[in-house]
């Protein structure tokens, strides 16, 4: 029986994909699995008994990735689940800022009182007169699931489009419209695109990646959002351009005192995903990967171990966290061996610094062995997956 733990409130739909060999428990260092959505998980000690942590949703900041690598906890999040509901707020946000809808709202309410207010309006709508988004240059840094679905609809809405990922996958280019122009250097969405949108994860790689130095390659006017991570724009740096001109509007979905209340900046309160369809979607996508972890030892989506699936586990089957480096996989392969336990089969993959091996053995693995295993310099953790009955 394993035992999951929810850190925040997890959509039901997703909790029902849980079968019976799941129970859910409110001691979190009872866990083998842990359901997170926002809660900031940094400065928890965590139980030899975790074995993943599952972020329902794309963002993983709240998560100590390299210290649950060197625990042998695998870290995933549901990329693309969210999706949708992140490209109709950017739709939103490009129309917000080109179209004065929020001043102009907020006049008539400031003027409900006015008996002659159709009147009034006639001559006061001019001052939230705005542009229309056909015919403009859309730019898009990151195309990933969120950024090939804001391209497709941005195309649609007769908008000239950018985009710009020196790590665009297979998957996304299969379905990013043939229309789209993939740019090479980030410095041409800077210096074409009238509107940038942003779809980059938070790495200290990208982190206030739209500086000054950016800034002052934009065009005129230009409209930046900011529907990621707020860190990887300098904010302060966005307030000069609004200040100077050169930025139009600054659209943001994390409020936070640099930008909230500041003329220029749109500040949404942090809803880019907030639909019910998504938090449903990153529910049952974020059960399922750790349910076919916890069963299986195959690992998808994970942000900190690379993926790998040998299917349903059948027979004995064990898993082990290493480090990335040159004759661990001797190393495990001689001690079966030496015990004449065959191996049936096997997988092996790294991500950076770290690796995972998982392997199918034809006899009962045995505490010694593990024992042994674990014992090899290198080694993080070893998890027997499946035993003989």
């Amino acid at each position: 029986m394993y035992k999951y733990n929810c850190l925040n409130p997890i959509a039901n739909i997703g909790l029902d994909n849980f079968n019976d060999n799941f129970e859910e428990c409110k001691d979190v260092n009872e866990a083998n699995g842990i359901l997170v959505r926002s809660a900031s998980m940094h400065e928890m000690e965590f139980s030899d008994n975790l074995l993943c942590i599952a972020r329902a949703g794309a963002g993983v900041n709240n998560i100590p990735l390299d210290t649950c690598a060197q625990k042998g906890i695998v870290v995933f999040n549901t990329p693309g689940a969210n999706a949708n509901g992140v490209k109709e707020m950017v739709i939103a946000a490009m129309l917000l800022a080109s179209r004065d809808i929020l001043g102009g709202t907020s006049w008539v309410k400031e003027n409900a009182n006015d008996e002659n207010i159709a009147k009034t309006t006639e001559k006061a709508k001019k001052q939230f007169a705005g542009t229309e988004i056909m015919g403009k240059k859309l730019g898009i840094i990151g195309l990933g699931a969120i950024g090939v679905k804001v391209a497709n609809s941005a195309k649609k809405l007769g908008m000239d489009v950018y985009g710009y990922d020196p790590y665009l996958s297979v998957d996304a280019a299969w379905n990013l419209s043939s229309d789209v122009h993939h740019v090479a250097n980030v410095e041409d969405i800077y210096a074409k695109c009238d509107i940038i949108t942003i779809h980059v994860p938070a790495l200290d790689s990208t982190k206030h990646m739209i500086n000054d130095k950016a800034i002052s390659m934009m065009k005129d006017g230009v409209i930046i959002i900011n529907l990621a991570r707020d860190i990887l724009c300098d904010e302060e740096a966005v307030l000069k351009g609004i200040e100077s001109g050169k930025v139009r509007k600054y659209v943001s979905d994390f409020p936070n005192p640099t930008t909230a209340g500041k003329d220029g900046c749109i500040v949404i309160p942090h809803l880019g995903a907030s639909t019910a369809e998504s938090e449903d979607n990153c529910a049952v996508k974020a059960v399922m990967e750790m349910t076919d972890y916890l069963e299986n030892g195959n690992i998808s989506n994970s942000v900190n171990y690379p993926n790998v699936n040998m299917g349903v586990c059948s027979r004995p089957r064990i898993a082990i966290f290493h480090k990335n480096v040159a004759n661990m996989i001797t190393q495990f392969t001689k001690q079966f061996g030496e015990e004449g336990i065959n191996i049936t089969d096997m997988m092996n993959k790294s991500k950076g610094d770290v690796a995972y091996t998982m392997m199918d053995l034809e006899d009962e693995i045995k505490d010694s062995t593990v024992e042994k295993l674990q014992n090899i310099e290198g080694v993080f953790r070893v998890r027997v997956v499946k035993n003989k009955n």
